[in-house]
């Protein structure tokens, strides 16, 4: 059974950081895309960032750029998103993704594997 478990959500003031951390069993994403998505309240899931397996390059939502970073530890099957910066328009429950195909990154559809999601609020 394949799973994706976030971690490392939480409260933060604006400006501040935290490290989310998406761990997978089941299966190996290789060589396919993972990615992280978000949806706040009363919006649609909307695309945050994408790493592909061969390559440490990542690819960005245009409010995501300059302030998150995403990375993959391929040995330990996990990726994780480091947020700097935070604004509180980046709250919301931030879900991690795994694709068996190639697509287009930064379309939900791509993905046929989701966690459960993680909370991030970014206020004072």
């Amino acid at each position: 059974q394949v799973q994706l478990v976030e971690s490392g959500g939480g409260l933060v003031q604006p400006g501040g950081s935290l490290r989310l951390s998406c761990a997978a069993s089941g299966r190996t994403f290789s060589p396919y895309p993972m990615a992280w998505f978000r949806q706040a309240p009363g919006k649609e899931r909307e695309f945050v960032a994408a790493i592909r397996y061969t390559t440490p390059e990542a690819y960005y939502a245009d409010s995501a750029k300059g302030r998150f970073t995403m990375s993959r530890d391929n040995a330990k099957n996990t990726v994780y998103l480091q947020m700097d910066s935070l604004k509180p328009e980046d709250t919301a429950v931030y879900y991690c993704a795994g694709a068996r195909q190639f697509g287009l990154v930064s379309v939900a559809r791509t993905y046929d594997y989701w966690g459960q999601g993680t909370q991030v609020t970014v206020s004072s």
